[in-house]
């Protein structure tokens, strides 16, 4: 029986191989168009429904986006498939780099001290 963390990985690496099909010569146009909205949908933050929304907020991630890799699936070549797959699961087993975390962090602090700063001093003219 496959876990439901195995079920989320397969959906993610699915998700990009669906992004790296939609550039493939050998997919039909209809399945990259398709493909591009499933993956832009399946890898964006935004969402139909947002989280927060108690059982409706994850109806997206649990049934929508699945539905539109299903479809999306059934168009593209099974052999083509496999090798995006191939090369999403290479992607998906990238280490995460704790460096480029942290920099990150510290560049969005650094964003709101700037801004807090400014309107600050707007606030106290």
């Amino acid at each position: 029986m496959v876990g439901l963390r195995d079920w989320a990985r397969a959906l993610k690496r699915d998700v990009i191989a669906l992004w790296l099909a939609r550039r493939d010569p050998r997919v039909p146009w209809y399945a990259k168009a398709l493909a591009a909205l499933v993956a832009g949908y399946g890898l964006s933050p935004i969402d139909l429904i947002p989280d927060f929304i108690p059982v409706l907020g994850y109806l997206d991630d649990v049934v929508l986006l699945p539905l539109g890799i299903w479809l999306v699936l059934r168009l593209i070549p099974p052999e083509v498939m496999a090798e995006h797959r191939a090369a999403a699961e290479a992607i998906v087993d990238k280490p995460v780099s704790r460096k480029a975390a942290t920099v990150i962090v510290l560049v969005w602090a650094g964003a709101a001290v700037v801004v807090a700063w400014v309107a600050w001093g707007t606030w106290h003219r």
